[in-house]
C-alpha cells in the first residue's frame, strides 16, 4: 500500500513539472470582418493543445501557448472561412495577431420537425398549414384543402362552405384558439360570401374531425375544425397580390413576453363573376383585418387577444341573359333583359380575450370572454323581362338559327329589404389536469344571443299579360269594355319583424387514460356534455366515447372505435321558416353516431405513408328539414324528419414526392330521411285520368290514393366522392 502511495505522489510531481515547468508565450489581438467590423464569438485554438478561447464583443482575445515549439493556430466561425497560422514563439513573448476573416456560406442538412402527438386516438387528423395556400381556388384558405379530404363535399367553388358525411353547412364547428366562429346569416349565394374567417397566413396548427369527436367540442352533428394561430419568435411578414385580391401580414416579438400577429386581406372576384351566364356589372369588395396578440404577465399568467373586422360589400347590376335549349327539330331560345340592382352589406366584428393560468406542470386553467356582432343588409329590386322564342331549324332556309316566331313573353320582379343585427357574447372556463398518462378536462360556458331581424321580401310574376297568381274572388269591371279586373297576389311574401333574446349554458367533462399490456397500447376517451337553452326549456345530455388500440404487431396498425350522442340545439337559422315565422319551441336535432377506423402506417420508396379507413353510421331523429338555395339553407322550422347517414371513407397520403405530402381519397355515402306528416296524394277524375296538380276540380268527381311517407334522399346526399391533392417540384427549382 505504501508503494502505491509513493508511486502516485511521484506521478503527480512529474505532471506538475511537465505542465507548469514548460515555458509559455502569449498571443493577443483582434479579429475583424472584411467590412472592418469586429467579430465576436470567433474560436481561437491550437492544434494538439487542450483549451482555447473566443473573441469578445470587440473581437479581442488573449491566448496562452507553449514556447519554443511550432504550433498551428485555428480561427473558426460558422459564418466565415477558417484561417490558420503557424507560429514558433520565444518564452514570455507577447505576439500581436490581428486577422481579417472572409465570409462563407455552408449548406446545412435539412431539419425535419414532426408532430409526435397521435391525433388518431381523438378522431382528429392534422393538416400541414404550409399546404393551405398552395391550392388555387376562388375562396382560398383552409377550406380549399378540406374539400379534398374524405367525407367532405362541396358543390360551389365560389363558397368556403362544405358538408361532411351527409350534414349541412350549419352542422360544422369552427374554432380559432378555442373561440367559436360564426358566419353571417343572410348570405344566399357563393359570390356574396367573400373571405373565409381563417387567415391562412396566421395559422400554426390545423386539426379536423369528420365525426366521432370528443365531448370537449361543441354541440354540432357533423365536424370540427380546430385552428391555432401562431406565437411568433422574431420579425417576419408576407405579401401577395393577384387579380382576385391581395394580402399582407406581419408578425413579431418586440418585447420579452409579448408577441403579435397582424393580417389584412382584400378580395374581389369580379373577374370570375363576369364569366357567369348572367351578364352584368359585378362589384364585390371584401376586406378582412385580423390580429392575435399574446402577453406573458408572469411565469403563471398570460393573456391572449383575438380581433377581427370583416367588411363585405356586394353590388350587382344585371344586364341580360340568353340561353338556347331544346332539340334539333325544336330549338328554343330564352332571352331575359334585366333592370334594377342588388346591393348587399355584411359587416362582422369579433373580439375575444383569454387568460391562461399555469398553476403547475399538471394543472392548466383557461378563462375566455368573446363577443360577435354582425350587421347585415340585403336590398334588391331586380326586374326581368323574358322572351321565349322558337328558332328556325330548317338548314335549307336563309334564316337558319334565327328567331322564327315568339312563343310567349313575361315579366317578373324580385324585391327585398332585409336587415339583420345579431349579438352573441359568452364567458367560458376550461381546465385540464394531467397525471402520468391520464388527463381530466372540463369546461363550462354561458352564452347570450340577441337577434333583431326585419324582413320584407316578395316577388311578382306577370306572364302573357296575366299576373299569377291572382284572386278569382275579386273579379270586377274596369271600364265600359267589360274587361275583367283582378287583385294582384304577390308570391313568396315575407314581411315580419323578429326580436329574440335567449341564454344558453353548456358544460362538459371528459377523461383520457392509457393502458399498456404486453407492448400493446389502449387509449380511452370518455366524456359527457350537457346544455340548457331557456327559449325552449330543453336540457340535453350527450355522452361520447373513443377507444384506440395499437397492437404489438410488426406492422404499425392502429384501430379506433367511437360512439356517442351528438345533439344540436337550434340556432336562429333553424328556427325561421320560409315565411319568416319563428318556432320558439323547436327542439334539438339528434344524432347517434358509430364509427370504426383503422390507420396503417407503412413505408414505400423509403418514404412514410399512411392509409386510413373509416366506416360510420348515423341515426337521425327530430331533424329539421331544409332546402338548399345556392349556399342558403331554408328550414321548415319543424322537428318532423328522421333518417340516417352511412358510408365509408378511404384515404392514402404520404410523400409521393420526397418531403411533400399528397393524398388520394374516395368516399361512399348515402343519407335518406322520412318527412313525417308529409303525405302524398295522387288525384284522378271519374274517368281515371290523372289530374294535374294546381288546378281546382269538383271534389265529387275526384278520387284520391293515399301514399305513406317514404325514405327520400336528403339534400346533402352524395353517393360517390373522389378527390386528389398532389404536390411536386419544378425541376431544379424546389
Amino acid at each position: 500500500m505504501r508503494f502505491f502511495r509513493l508511486t502516485f505522489l511521484f506521478i503527480l510531481i512529474f505532471v506538475f513539472f511537465c505542465t507548469y515547468g514548460q515555458e509559455k508565450a502569449n498571443i493577443y489581438g483582434q479579429i475583424i470582418s472584411t467590412k472592418n467590423k469586429p467579430l465576436a464569438s470567433v474560436n481561437i485554438s491550437a492544434l494538439g493543445i487542450a483549451g482555447g478561447t473566443v473573441t469578445d464583443a470587440q473581437g479581442r482575445f488573449r491566448f496562452e501557448v507553449p514556447a519554443n515549439v511550432q504550433i498551428t493556430i485555428f480561427l473558426t466561425h460558422i459564418s466565415y472561412k477558417t484561417d490558420t497560422i503557424k507560429l514558433k514563439l520565444q518564452p514570455e513573448e507577447n505576439y500581436l495577431l490581428n486577422r481579417t476573416l472572409h465570409e462563407s456560406s455552408q449548406t446545412l442538412n435539412p431539419i425535419v420537425v414532426t408532430d409526435k402527438k397521435d391525433y388518431s386516438t381523438e378522431n382528429l387528423q392534422r393538416i400541414n398549414p404550409k399546404e393551405i395556400n398552395k391550392i388555387p381556388s376562388a375562396t382560398g384558405g383552409i377550406e380549399a384543402v378540406l374539400k379534398t379530404l374524405p367525407g367532405v363535399h362541396s358543390t360551389n367553388e365560389l363558397s368556403s362552405q362544405y358538408s361532411v358525411r351527409g350534414g349541412n353547412f350549419d352542422e360544422n364547428l369552427v374554432y380559432v384558439n378555442d373561440i367559436e366562429i360564426y358566419r353571417p346569416f343572410l348570405i344566399r349565394a357563393g359570390q356574396q360570401e367573400g373571405l373565409s374567417f381563417i387567415n391562412s397566413d396566421l395559422v400554426s396548427s390545423v386539426l379536423f374531425s369528420a365525426g366521432g369527436f370528443e365531448a370537449k367540442y361543441g354541440d354540432k352533428m357533423s365536424s370540427v375544425l380546430d385552428i391555432k394561430y401562431k406565437k411568433p419568435i422574431n420579425f417576419a411578414g408576407t405579401a401577395s397580390a393577384s387579380l382576385l385580391g391581395a394580402s399582407f401580414h406581419i408578425e413579431d416579438a418586440p418585447a420579452k413576453g409579448f408577441t403579435y400577429l397582424f393580417g389584412v386581406r382584400q378580395k374581389s372576384n369580379q373577374y370570375l363573376l363576369n364569366s357567369m351566364e348572367t351578364k352584368g356589372d359585378y362589384r364585390p369588395s371584401f376586406t378582412d383585418i385580423q390580429t392575435f396578440m399574446t402577453c406573458n404577465l408572469s411565469e403563471k399568467w398570460d393573456l391572449n387577444f383575438l380581433g377581427n373586422v370583416s367588411l363585405n360589400r356586394y353590388r350587382f347590376i344585371p344586364q341580360n341573359r340568353q340561353t338556347n335549349f331544346g332539340t334539333v327539330n325544336q330549338a328554343l331560345r330564352l332571352t331575359i333583359y334585366f333592370d334594377g340592382q342588388e346591393v348587399d352589406k355584411f359587416e362582422t366584428y369579433l373580439g375575444a380575450l383569454s387568460a391562461n393560468y399555469n398553476a403547475n406542470n399538471n394543472l392548466k386553467l383557461k378563462f375566455i370572454s368573446s363577443a360577435f356582432k354582425t350587421f347585415e343588409n340585403e336590398t334588391f329590386d331586380v326586374q326581368g323581362q323574358y322572351w321565349l322564342d322558337e328558332l328556325e331549324s330548317d338548314m335549307g332556309k336563309k334564316g337558319f338559327g334565327d328567331v322564327a316566331f315568339n312563343l310567349g313573353v313575361g315579366t317578373y320582379l324580385n324585391h327585398a329589404r332585409n336587415y339583420l343585427q345579431a349579438l352573441v357574447y359568452n364567458f367560458e372556463h376550461k381546465g385540464i389536469l394531467t397525471t402520468n398518462q391520464n388527463s381530466l378536462q372540463w369546461g363550462i360556458k354561458y352564452q347570450r344571443e340577441i337577434i333583431q331581424d326585419e324582413l320584407c321580401e316578395w316577388s311578382m310574376l306577370d306572364s302573357a299579360d296575366y299576373t299569377l297568381p291572382h284572386s278569382s274572388d275579386s273579379v270586377g269591371y274596369m271600364n265600359s269594355a267589360l274587361q275583367p279586373k283582378y287583385d294582384l297576389e304577390l308570391q313568396e311574401v315575407i314581411k315580419t319583424k323578429i326580436n329574440i333574446s335567449s341564454n344558453r349554458i353548456s358544460s362538459y367533462i371528459q377523461k383520457n387514460w392509457e393502458i399498456k399490456s404486453d407492448s400493446s397500447i389502449f387509449d380511452f376517451n370518455i366524456g359527457i356534455r350537457s346544455s340548457y337553452w331557456d327559449l325552449n326549456k330543453e336540457i340535453i345530455l350527450t355522452p361520447r366515447g373513443i377507444i384506440a388500440f395499437k397492437p404489438n404487431w410488426k406492422k404499425d396498425i392502429r384501430f379506433r372505435a367511437s360512439a356517442g350522442y351528438y345533439y344540436q340545439p337550434p340556432f336562429y337559422r333553424e328556427m325561421r321558416d320560409f315565411y319568416g315565422n319563428v318556432n320558439k319551441n323547436l327542439k334539438a336535432q339528434k344524432s347517434v353516431q358509430f364509427l370504426l377506423g383503422c390507420d396503417w402506417y407503412f413505408t414505400a420508396w423509403d418514404r412514410p405513408f399512411k392509409y386510413v379507413t373509416e366506416i360510420y353510421y348515423k341515426t337521425l331523429s327530430d331533424i329539421v328539414p331544409y332546402q338548399i338555395d345556392n349556399v342558403r339553407l331554408r328550414y321548415y322550422a319543424n322537428n318532423n324528419s328522421k333518417g340516417y347517414a352511412t358510408g365509408i371513407d378511404m384515404r392514402v397520403n404520404g410523400e409521393f414526392v420526397r418531403t411533400l405530402e399528397s393524398w388520394f381519397s374516395i368516399s361512399l355515402m348515402q343519407t335518406e330521411e322520412i318527412i313525417e306528416n308529409d303525405f302524398y296524394y295522387t288525384y284522378y277524375n271519374k274517368d281515371g285520368k290523372l289530374i294535374i296538380p294546381g288546378y281546382t276540380y269538383d271534389t265529387k268527381h275526384v278520387d284520391s290514393i293515399y301514399h305513406k311517407p317514404q325514405y327520400i334522399p336528403r339534400p346533402s346526399d352524395q353517393r360517390v366522392n373522389v378527390s386528389l391533392f398532389f404536390q411536386d417540384y419544378f425541376p431544379k427549382y424546389p
